[in-house]
């Protein structure tokens, strides 16, 4: 039986033969190598990461405005009328916040009689929780008081009046309580098993308090490892008081987008969206996602300008705050969410590796590994939940984009892997209106969300190829022909059946360790299924539309794939 499924996956891999001399896709990888600056690049990450980034705040603005002029430069001209102004167009969406921004401006925490401070601001840009309020001028002096996350829930203000509370906890709960009970602030200690916090001692997560008021004294500390273990020292020995300074701005304004565009020369309405969030205060997060998308957009403008490349459909280029901004854009023009075949998420996409841990990563649409996860298939430290089958969205994008970046990794090593999907980023808004869309990133960072992300921890060639390999997908989708489409249908045929293959030997091992040969067969059937159906929804790739070698070529794939599965399910019994 093993030998007979052997011969099925040998014949179906010598079908790649006529599509991989008819592929136009690997002529992009030379010109985009080319054109493709990674100093460009890193050169806006070094501007946008010197900026502690909230909608609406400084910070965000001028970083907007920065990617602003690498587009003028690039050749796009600001519309006028709308999209169809030229070839490459830009735009500055404004909208009034709906509440205030913030921005820190300074901080510091010294205990009591040491001269060393717990805390600064010029070496901890996180300690100073979001929407924290000034002290006065001069700061404010105090008792810490240390509550447990018992004893913040029975805190009452005879206790905690006019003092600061300190928790291993929610900065968020313990200023709350602090707020109700007349404390003058809280302090709180929070990171997560993989920043690895006794190593990187250093390190604090940003996060932030549910605070509005523009006039608020009260403030939230956030603590290093470092810090909470001398608080806590401190505080063994008896009463403590710490000396706290903290200065931040509070003001209305207004949110910027920036939208660009390079137009389709066929079907401008259908379009290929990528985003890339701005507020964040790292630098590989999302510092490096702004700096690879505005390169992306000149690399596009130049290769138009030289004719060397012309879109078909419409490339889209986004820059705003992270999930929100990309809703908009889906959900307030219906028209135009109509045309949107694709979306992107740059996300964390230029991670140093060898110093942050982890690795490139395509965060899958939900797939059977988001079901079952084993094998090869892993999920991140961020975590997912275990979804059903009716949570599944088949779909050749998946393959596609992991196809472009392992092309992109297979002459310089670049390690490219996937996880099962878990939300959180620009790719879910694309999802949750049933377009396919995907997230670039890297995980586990152990400095993720801390303030030791900072410029040291980006690799310029990682950008690079993280954008090389974005462009050639979206340059292959714009401007797809029949060879191209007939090249990827034989492609995701070949991922289809080594991801049966994978299924069945895991299948085989489970059956050994107990597992009901039924319950395996029933994985399988659903990897087939997502597969064919994937493979259904290639007809939409031609930019001249579906033909008559497109629909034999899908049929024949989705048969082979039926056979494979039908030989495995005999297999396993």
């Amino acid at each position: 039986m093993i030998k007979n499924i052997l011969c099925a996956v040998l014949a179906l891999s010598a079908s790649l033969a006529y599509a991989q001399k008819a592929n136009t896709i690997d002529n992009y990888y030379p010109l985009l190598r080319k054109t493709f600056v990674e100093a460009n690049a890193f050169k806006t990450v070094a501007f946008v990461e010197k900026r502690w980034r909230v909608p609406g705040n400084s910070g965000f603005n001028e970083s907007i405005y920065e990617v602003e002029k690498i587009l003028q430069a690039a050749g796009y001209k600001k519309e006028v009328k709308g999209e169809a102004d030229g070839p490459l167009t830009y735009r500055l969406e404004t909208r009034e916040l709906r509440q205030p921004t913030w921005e820190p401006v300074n901080a510091t925490v010294t205990i009591e009689g040491e001269q060393q401070p717990l805390l600064k601001f010029a070496t901890n840009r996180n300690m100073l929780a979001m929407y924290s309020g000034s002290t006065p001028a001069g700061g404010v002096t105090a008792e810490i008081i240390y509550l447990d996350r018992a004893s913040l829930k029975t805190a009452d203000p005879e206790t905690v009046k006019g003092k600061i509370i300190f928790t291993e906890g929610s900065i968020g709960q313990a200023y709350q309580v602090a707020v109700k009970n007349g404390a003058l602030g809280a302090m709180a200690y929070s990171m997560p098993a993989y920043t690895q916090p006794e190593k990187n001692v250093n390190s604090i997560q940003f996060t932030g308090v549910g605070n509005q008021d523009t006039l608020s004294h009260n403030f939230g500390i956030l603590l290093s490892y470092q810090a909470k273990e001398r608080l806590k020292a401190a505080l063994q020995k008896g009463p403590v008081k710490v000396h706290v300074e903290t200065e931040s701005k509070m003001y209305t304004s207004k949110e910027l987008t920036l939208v660009a565009n390079a137009r389709g020369s066929v079907k401008p309405d259908e379009r290929f969206v990528f985003s890339a969030h701005v507020q964040e205060p790292g630098a590989n997060d999302n510092a490096t996602g702004v700096g690879t998308l505005g390169e992306m957009a000149r690399v596009t403008a130049e290769l138009i300008k030289q004719k060397k490349f012309e879109p078909a459909r419409t490339i889209t280029f986004l820059w705003g705050v992270e999930i929100s901004s990309t809703a908009r854009y889906i959900k307030e023009n219906a028209e135009r969410a109509k045309g949107i075949k694709w979306g992107m998420s740059l996300d964390m996409v230029g991670e140093d590796v060898t110093k942050t841990g982890g690795t490139f990563l395509i965060e899958k649409m939900p797939d059977p590994s988001a079901i079952w996860t084993r094998g090869a298939d892993k999920h991140t430290e961020w975590g997912g939940s275990v979804l059903t089958e009716k949570d599944m969205f088949p779909h050749y994008f998946n393959d596609l984009v992991l196809n472009r970046c392992k092309q992109q990794g297979k002459d310089n090593g670049w390690v490219v892997k996937s996880n099962p999907f878990e939300g959180g980023s620009d790719h879910t808004p694309f999802l949750e209106a049933k377009i396919p869309g995907l997230l670039m990133w890297h995980f586990t960072d152990v400095f993720y969300h801390t303030d030791a992300d900072r410029l040291d921890m980006v690799s310029p060639q990682e950008m690079k190829n993280s954008g090389v390999s974005a462009l050639a997908t979206a340059y292959t989708l714009t401007a797809a022909n029949q060879a191209t489409t007939l090249a990827l249908i034989a492609e995701l045929e070949k991922n289809a059946t080594d991801r049966l293959q994978a299924e069945y030997e895991l299948g085989l091992q489970a059956i050994k360790a107990g597992s009901p040969a039924a319950a395996e067969k029933h994985k399988i059937d659903v990897w087939a299924k997502w597969y064919t159906d994937a493979i259904g929804k290639m007809t939409d790739i031609n930019v001249e539309g579906v033909t008559g070698a497109i629909n034999s070529r899908i049929a024949a794939a989705q048969q082979n794939i039926n056979g494979l599965n039908a030989k495995f399910d005999e297999g396993l019994k």
